[in-house]
């Protein structure tokens, strides 16, 4: 008996260090940003080892526990405790322990939902409802759209994964405004949270800014980089639009909101249409707006519905901190990104998600020079990046210019820009000298490396297989997207959509579209629907000494890979050699 209760004593302190251990694990794990982790406490006692041996009623156990096993001191050696008495100190022990483990089990309950509640008060998505300030809405429009998020859970999961390293930056610029932290769910409306997204109306990054809008604000956009994709750069001027249109509409969010996605001007005028007819003039009762625009503000809405409640619709929230997954890093000028890549220990591709803005294989010549790095990764790159000069981020290549070359044919053989080529070069004009040599900035790597690069994405939808049967068209002058896309039998969308572009794309001369046709279509393509335009003229040129393709093409405005596609040319060309060309007569000086 004496060995069982024993047993059962050491069980029970055993069980002290685990509490204990969960008690520390409440305020170690996931420590708050802004706010300091409240002790667990049970009934109102600190866990701390005194207590909680106070608590569980160890220390009474124990003493009851000596009690029994010290003899009796007795005047009369001779007398001994009746067998009565020991079968009630037994059952008193039983009883005592039974009470002890369901206090234990009890405690050890709260110390877990404790736990549980302190990871939640201590994430972002309670950051993000704690901080809502819009009034909540519900109607048919608003329930169709939360239905249709309710039956695509794993498209949440992909969005919330996405969002992972971004939310917490972005509730600390609304929190910094006092604006309402529902905003932060509106780039999944947008964009589901992907920084590289493009739509068909130009749109591009996770908030789709339209180019205009984008000036309008601020952010740079050029060959180098496009201030829209950048995350820290596109959210603070998404949240001063937002703040502009909530402005505009005197606190209206849903007109705003509605006016971030239309446009401020189409939406007065869709309030003024009912103010005509003496309609009301809130977001609820427009009619004269786009459909898009109609399911917009639904969409946000029952965003919000969703993550304020997610226990009631079952969502399983992604485990998000109150820290930034990510550290920056300020430079002082351009780095090749595959080389920052290497300096840093992460992928070309984890450089890139963190980096979206950058176009190409560096960072722009003309700045930013700011680069995210994960967290963690950031000193160990200002300790290696400072061993390499300046002089060294940067591959160079010495090209020797040829007879008929330009610039544009030199910027475009080494995926660089002119206004780059003349400024290392000190350049004034654009005309340059055969024989000479120039110095230009070129990608340390295979251009191939730098997977997330916008000729990179580019080329990876264009070679996404298709229905149909694919066809190249190298674009000639004066054809548009329409135009092409009348020619093969397709949409302009379709066409838009296959190349990585908006339908109001421009195009230049030169460049290749990929066409996904049905076969019999591909077939009966006529010579007539493919023929160069109206305004190019069909000549034949003969070769003369010192001639070559450049210099041709020069001569004409024309590409070199026009002149190769439209004859078979070797590696070098003779004269009295004849080829072939279409010139654009409105294009030619004489």
């Amino acid at each position: 008996m004496f060995l069982w209760l024993k047993s059962l004593r050491e069980q029970r302190n055993a069980l002290i260090p685990t509490l204990l251990a969960l008690a520390a694990g409440a305020c170690a794990s996931n420590p708050p940003a802004d706010r300091g982790a409240a002790p667990v406490t049970v009934d109102g006692y600190s866990l701390t080892e005194i207590d909680a041996n106070q608590h569980l009623g160890i220390a009474d156990f124990d003493a009851a526990e000596s009690r029994r096993t010290q003899p009796e001191v007795d005047s009369d050696p001779g007398r001994f405790e009746p067998l009565a008495a020991i079968d009630l100190d037994v059952e008193h022990e039983v009883a005592l322990h039974e009470e002890t483990l369901r206090r234990e089990a009890r405690i050890v309950a709260e110390i877990k939902q404790r736990l549980r509640q302190t990871r939640v008060e201590h994430s972002a998505w309670f950051r993000l409802r704690d901080g809502m300030q819009l009034e909540p809405v519900m109607n048919k429009r608003i329930e169709t759209q939360l239905k249709w998020y309710l039956d695509h859970p794993g498209y949440l999961q992909r969005v919330m994964e996405r969002a992972r390293p971004i939310l917490p930056f972005v509730l600390d610029e609304l929190e910094g405004r006092g604006l309402p932290t529902e905003l932060a769910l509106l780039p999944i409306v947008e964009s589901a949270y992907q920084a590289f997204a493009y739509s068909h109306g130009r749109a591009s990054g996770m908030w789709q800014i339209i180019p205009s809008t984008g000036r309008l604000l601020g952010l740079k956009q050029n060959w180098w980089y496009d201030g829209r994709r950048d995350i820290i750069e596109s959210t603070r001027a998404a949240i001063n639009y937002l703040d502009s249109m909530a402005s505009t509409f005197d606190g209206d969010w849903e007109l705003a909101l509605a006016a971030y996605n239309a446009g401020p001007g189409k939406i007065r005028s869709a309030v003024r249409y009912n103010k005509r007819r003496k309609r009301p003039t809130d977001f609820w009762h427009l009619t004269k707006i786009r459909r898009e625009t109609r399911a917009y503000v639904p969409k946000l809405f029952a965003l919000k519905e969703l993550f304020s409640h997610p226990e009631k619709y079952g969502l399983d929230l992604v485990p998000i901190t109150n820290e930034v997954d990510y550290e920056i890093v300020e430079l002082d000028g351009q780095i090749d990104l595959a080389l920052a890549a290497d300096l840093a220990g992460v992928s070309i591709n984890q450089l890139y998600q963190l980096n979206p803005a950058f176009n190409r294989w560096a960072t722009a010549p003309g700045g930013p020079h700011r680069l995210l790095l994960p967290r963690g990764k950031a000193e160990a790159f200002r300790v290696a990046v400072a061993k390499v000069p300046p002089s060294q981020r940067i591959n160079w290549v010495r090209h020797k210019i040829r007879n008929g070359e330009t610039l544009s044919h030199i910027a475009r053989k080494y995926r660089t820009t002119i206004p780059l080529i003349r400024e290392v070069n000190n350049i004034r004009g654009t005309q340059i000298r055969a024989g000479k040599y120039l110095t230009i900035p070129t990608a340390t790597k295979s251009l191939q490396t730098y997977t997330l690069s916008e000729s990179s994405r580019v080329a990876r939808i264009q070679n996404t297989s298709r229905k149909g049967k694919k066809l190249v068209h190298v674009v000639r002058p004066g054809q548009s997207l329409w135009s092409i896309s009348r020619n093969y039998g397709v949409t302009t969308r379709e066409l838009a959509k296959w190349n990585a572009m908006a339908p109001i794309d421009t195009l230049r001369v030169g460049q290749k579209l990929v066409v996904w046709t049905r076969d019999d279509v591909a077939r009966t393509i006529s010579v007539n629907q493919t023929r160069p335009s109206n305004a190019l003229h069909a000549l034949r040129y003969t070769v003369r000494k010192g001639d070559s393709l450049y210099r041709i093409a020069n001569k004409f405005n024309i590409s070199v890979a026009d002149i190769k596609r439209w004859n078979r040319v070797g590696k070098y060309l003779q004269p009295g050699q004849k080829l072939k060309l279409y010139v654009d007569i409105t294009q030619q000086s004489g």
